[in-house]
């Protein structure tokens, strides 16, 4: 029975990104002005829409700094970086819950040691872990959203750092997305400040003994 449940749901994970790719629905979402023309006609219904296809697509691997690009050109820089985070981390806990409650045991079979160490390195001050992990970034967001769901490391520990580590890169795109969008100076200008703010912060965590623990368990091979 188990068994047939991860068959039954990675069939329709499957069935749902064909479907939307044959429709041209991630195609569409990269486009700003179609963006930005969807939200004018269609509203909060357009919103709700676009928010669920965003989780969707960076739950598969689609870059969560274009998709805060395309908001911000759209809602602007607050907006576009609060919906940006908020869709980025429903695909996160998608990825999560999909590798815990359908790949957890293959994965685990595979990667057992590289598991084992990330998570032994991350249980304790998950939170501020996740933040660094995320800031950096030190690896891809896809890869470590499944590794850690096939650990047994706190959920909302894991997403809570995850959110907060997702802000600044997507406040520096949100903001430069609605400079473009509003030929707004100031809103190009405080996506500079925040993006040399982000390389601060990022310069620091790199340089503490942290990023080569976490680089370590990542890099290895």
């Amino acid at each position: 029975m188990q068994r047939f449940a991860k068959i039954l749901a990675i069939l329709t994970v499957l069935g749902l990104a064909l479907y939307a790719l044959k429709q041209g629905v991630f195609a569409s979402f990269t486009d700003t002005n179609w963006l930005a023309n969807y939200l004018a006609e269609q509203g909060n219904e357009g919103l709700v829409v676009l928010f669920l296809v965003g989780a969707a697509y960076t739950s598969v691997g689609g870059p969560r700094q274009f998709m805060a690009f395309a908001f911000g050109f759209a809602l602007g820089g607050v907006n576009g970086a609060l919906l940006g985070t908020l869709s980025a981390l429903l695909g996160c806990i998608i990825t999560f819950y999909f590798a815990r409650f359908v790949f957890r045991s293959s994965l685990k079979k595979r990667f057992q040691s590289k598991l084992t160490r990330l998570e032994n390195l991350i249980v304790q001050r998950t939170i501020l872990k996740m933040i660094m992990i995320r800031i950096l970034p030190l690896s891809s967001n896809f890869l470590t959203n499944l590794a850690a769901g096939s650990t047994h490391i706190s959920a909302w520990r894991f997403f809570t750092g995850s959110g907060i580590g997702f802000l600044p890169q997507m406040l520096v795109f949100s903001f430069a997305g609605a400079g473009v969008g509003l030929s707004d100076n100031n809103s190009l200008l405080i996506s500079i400040g925040l993006f040399i703010c982000a390389s601060i912060i990022a310069f620091y965590l790199y340089k503490t003994r942290l990023r080569e623990q976490i680089s370590e368990v990542i890099e290895d091979k």
